[in-house]
């Protein structure tokens, strides 16, 4: 369409004019708050031009923070000893995955196993077996989750949480115990880990790409007129079952039954017999999971509640992640009593902070940046929770303590997941004060709890929504 010479010049004058945006920046008041000259000038006095501040600088922007800042005074050599310490053995090494609580969890079960059943040292359950079912699982409790709150707008929190987080390889100790007790255990050797077990960012992005527009289909569907219940699962059978084929190709299919020779310490065949998945776990590592109870700290909450998480589970039908809120001064002889009757606990905490990689020490005098930077870093602990700043980021195996003349902690052990090479032949230990500090959770059976804590845990819990920042999922 052809344009008139008068059409084109109002276009032209319109465009000419200055807009209302532009008028109303023209007559506001200048914003307050920006760093002024002045202000700058004042900034730029709180740094030296001394010698001394100019030869920081040239050591410093050569190397990090961490390694200035390690503390020589805390150099001596790593204490290794403990006055109570329950026998662990062969530390396993979850690779590039965010499985610790799959192998924090099942290291609690190993360890019975092979006490009571007298196995070798190394003998593992599979965690390939288990993450199959767990990615299965989570893909379920997202699409059905999807379906279950197709009225609710998009931008709604919830949904749009769902669709930010359809499937993790991260999780806690009730997916060990929902999992174990609905599809069962089996031993490593008969289902390895693979190249997408050990590293998991591959395969599980396109699985939640494949997840997010499943859950887009399922949420039209769900809004037609006269759509069924029975028709919304048939479809979510179908796409199941599409991850199922995806899992399958890349882990390995889980298998039904198989025969397996069992070994003794000495790695002599004692036995030789044939089991499905639930048959082995109800042999080898059968235990009351409504006896386990995690236990927290978190400050940012009253404490002696009993708190839910909403969504923050593995399998649909089973449970949300509960907790009992303590201070650690409640904690801490409960884990002392289950450590001396040889009993290892899951746990969880921030595991980077103040970590000298290269001894296995969490230490709060590990590095000194306050000296190195010409600041104090004074939050506690509920401030670093409230802004941020700290929270569960891992979940080890909680095995030793210290106790000094008094019966009081001087640190503690946990056996990692990252190999026997890293840290202190592949364990990390803590100082008490670091133990105070930046310890979470921990997983206690029943039998630890005195009778008073123990009541707390009936109380009615305080649903969270599964988007608080402080229940991420351990990694």
């Amino acid at each position: 369409m052809k344009r008139t010479f008068a059409a084109a010049l109002l276009a032209f004058s319109l465009f000419m004019l200055p807009s209302a945006t532009q008028a109303q920046k023209k007559n506001a008041p200048a914003p307050t708050g920006g760093i002024t000259p002045e202000m700058m000038q004042t900034i730029k006095q709180s740094y030296g031009t001394s010698a001394s501040d100019k030869a920081l600088r040239n050591i410093m922007v050569n190397n990090s923070p961490a390694k200035m800042a390690m503390n020589y005074e805390n150099a001596a050599k790593l204490n290794t000893h403990f006055s109570h310490r329950v026998e662990s053995r062969a530390v396993t090494d979850q690779k590039s995955s965010g499985r610790c609580w799959m192998f924090t969890g099942m290291n609690v079960l190993r360890n019975k196993a092979i006490r009571q059943h007298h196995l070798p040292a190394d003998f593992q359950f599979s965690q390939a077996y288990t993450f199959f079912y767990d990615q299965l699982e989570k893909s379920n409790l997202f699409l059905q989750a999807i379906i279950d709150t197709y009225k609710l707008p998009m931008e709604s929190q919830e949904v749009e949480w769902l669709f930010k987080n359809p499937l993790s390889d991260g999780g806690q100790f009730t997916g060990i115990a929902n999992l174990v007790e609905k599809y069962g255990l089996v031993p490593a050797d008969v289902m390895p880990e693979t190249f997408n077990t050990n590293n998991t960012s591959s395969i599980s992005g396109l699985i939640k790409l494949k997840l997010r527009e499943d859950g887009l289909e399922l949420r039209q569907m769900a809004a037609q007129k006269g759509m069924t219940p029975a028709k919304l699962n048939t479809r979510k059978t179908e796409m199941l079952a599409t991850i199922y084929r995806m899992l399958a190709l890349t882990m390995g299919e889980p298998p039904a039954e198989f025969t397996w020779n069992q070994t003794n310490a000495k790695g002599e065949i004692v036995s030789t017999d044939t089991f499905t998945p639930m048959s082995f776990y109800e042999k080898f590592a059968k235990v009351d999971f409504s006896k386990y109870y995690m236990i927290m700290n978190d400050p940012t909450r009253e404490y002696h509640k009993v708190y839910e998480i909403q969504y923050d589970r593995h399998v649909y039908d089973g449970q949300n992640w509960r907790y009992l809120n303590l201070p650690m001064e409640e904690i801490a002889p409960m884990c002392i009593a289950s450590i001396k009757d040889s009993t290892m606990m899951y746990f969880s905490c921030d595991v980077a902070k103040f970590l000298d990689r290269d001894k296995g020490l969490m230490d709060m005098n590990n590095y000194d940046y306050a000296s190195l930077m010409g600041t104090e870093f004074g939050m506690n602990k509920e401030q670093r929770v409230r802004t941020f700043a700290s929270g569960s980021s891992h979940a080890m195996t909680l095995c030793a303590v210290d106790l000094d003349k008094d019966g009081k902690p001087l640190k503690w052990m946990v056996e990692n997941s990252w190999g026997s090479s890293y840290g202190w032949q592949g364990f990390l230990i803590m100082t008490n004060d670091w133990f105070n500090e930046y310890m979470f959770r921990v997983v206690l059976e029943e039998k630890y709890i005195p009778a008073d804590i123990r009541a707390m845990l009936d109380q009615k819990p305080v649903m969270l929504p599964a988007w608080d920042p402080m229940f991420a999922p351990e990694e």
